[in-house]
């Protein structure tokens, strides 16, 4: 597949990198990426995602944009008030890019509806806010043998795990049931610092586009948890569980993803 002169000089920075290549940029225009929830993660992995070249970015989410999303949601702006958040965003990622082709799903993501949405994607990244989701976004993936970014932001802390089923650990064998209902607050609760979703986001872009590109070594059965009031890391390794509902019946994906 051959770049155009345009694509050529858009995406030209990431071009020269050497571990990089007009191969790898071909992935990208060919690849599907779904992005579940349009918030704090989702506005700078949709953004990253859209201006490097993915060529179909999808937006899950049913939320309306509100006033306390603004300090930490850029995709949305104060005009954006009440609208879908779905329609503002798409509408900011295809003046950013009007090569990327933007899908909206403006709904929410239910046990009746995960697999057909997530049937088709090259990569899901979850940037959702509630176990319930991760935990469908998880088991829709597995079932569909789609690759997948999770990630979660709270306060000054965050994490990201990917996951490649058949290949890596899913979400489920390292967080076997989810947390008692009410025992993890959320952001409306514990608060969040809109720069530190910008960090977590950011780093869910990165290994999206490194599996997409085929670059790099992504944080298969490793989680990475974010300290941004100290700037430390921490890799916490996990592995695949026998008998997990998820995934363990799945078959050995290639090496090469």
């Amino acid at each position: 597949m051959t770049l155009s002169d345009l694509e050529l000089e858009r995406y030209s920075r990431q071009l020269v990198l050497p571990e990089w290549s007009g191969a790898a940029q071909a992935r990208l225009r060919t690849a599907n990426a779904l992005v579940v929830g349009v918030g704090a993660l989702g506005s700078p992995v949709a953004t990253y995602l859209a201006a490097a070249g993915v060529g179909t970015v999808g937006l899950v989410d049913s939320g309306t944009v509100e006033l306390s999303n603004l300090h930490r949601q850029p995709l949305h702006f104060t005009p954006d008030l009440d609208k879908p958040k779905t329609a503002t965003a798409a509408l900011k990622l295809r003046v950013l890019n009007p090569e990327v082709q933007v899908e909206e799903y403006n709904a929410h993501l239910s046990e009746e509806n995960a697999d057909a949405v997530v049937a088709g994607a090259s990569i899901v990244v979850d940037c959702s806010d509630s176990f319930e989701t991760r935990y469908l976004v998880n088991d829709a993936c597995c079932a569909q043998g789609v690759p997948l970014v999770s990630g979660a932001v709270l306060g000054f802390g965050g994490q990201v795990m990917t996951i490649v089923p058949g290949r890596s650990a899913c979400y489920r064998c390292a967080f076997e049931t989810p947390p008692p209902r009410g025992s993890v607050p959320s952001c409306r609760d514990a608060g969040v610092l809109g720069a530190m979703a910008g960090v977590v986001g950011s780093v869910q872009a990165l290994e999206a586009l490194k599996l997409l590109a085929g670059v790099g070594r992504p944080l298969l059965d490793r989680i990475l948890h974010i300290d941004g009031l100290t700037m430390e890391q921490t890799l916490v390794a996990t592995e695949r569980r026998d008998g997990c509902p998820a995934c363990a019946r799945v078959p050995a994906a290639p090496q090469s993803v």
